[in-house]
């Protein structure tokens, strides 16, 4: 597995894993319009321009020798953040392997390397929101050794959702 940090020239790239991924996890979980104008808001070209472009935003291809890209990361650090709670936190805001993809312990390994990667930011924890209703990745972070510590409003169109958020202690 190889992690290929994203410049400005990977930006077509990036808006189609990161459509894609999304669509696949969660449009049938959602109600259509709400999907349609949250995808829209959240993966246009401008956003993810500017989300590329910031230097506490950092994005990572997930390659395979064989395969090529079936993945991509997305962290965030300072005010890059969604919410701040610790100076020294870093956020992981996204982690999606391609739906061909998962069940291949890729994401395990991709959260490996992610910890790696916060490690020489010298963070005290990472943190990520994830849907409460998303069992399967609330016990994938659980067995990693995240833990809840509060919850926060997700928008989807108009529909309020929860997030559980959850953090590794890395000190």
């Amino acid at each position: 597995m190889i992690f290929k940090r994203c410049v400005i020239e990977d930006l077509d790239t990036l808006i189609e894993i990161s459509r894609s991924t999304f669509i696949d996890a969660f449009e049938k979980d959602n109600n259509p319009e709400d999907f349609k104008r949250y995808m829209a808001k959240a993966f246009n070209r401008d956003k993810m321009r500017k989300e590329l472009l910031n230097a506490n935003s950092l994005f990572y291809f997930i390659l395979l020798k064989e395969d090529g890209l079936v993945g991509y990361v997305k962290l965030n650090r300072k005010d890059a953040q969604k919410e701040q709670f610790d100076v020294n936190a870093l956020e992981l805001e996204r982690i999606y392997i391609k739906k061909e993809f998962q069940g291949q312990k890729l994401g395990e390994k991709a959260l490996e390397i992610v910890v790696d990667i916060v490690k020489t930011q010298n963070a005290s924890c990472l943190w990520l929101g994830v849907w409460e209703q998303n069992t399967r990745a609330i016990s994938f972070y659980q067995r990693h050794g995240f833990i809840k510590f509060a919850e926060h409003p997700y928008i989807i169109g108009k529909d309020e959702q929860y997030d559980w958020m959850m953090k590794l202690d890395l000190v």
